[in-house]
């Protein structure tokens, strides 16, 4: 997912540059969403990683 977001970045970046404003800003947003939800799923893997670890011992 965070490959996604790294892709809609770039493709935001070239529209911008390229004066397409319109589509550089859906692709930026598209990207945000993106990235908030790979941040989102880390934290609920990081925090059921760090459960069964303390339940190891």
């Amino acid at each position: 997912m965070l490959k996604w977001a790294l892709i809609f970045l770039v493709i935001s970046l070239i529209a911008g540059f390229l004066g397409f404003s319109g589509v550089s800003a859906a692709t930026a947003t598209i990207a945000k969403i993106l990235f908030a939800i790979a941040i989102v799923i880390f934290l609920i893997f990081l925090v059921l990683a760090l459960m069964a670890g303390s339940l190891a011992f």
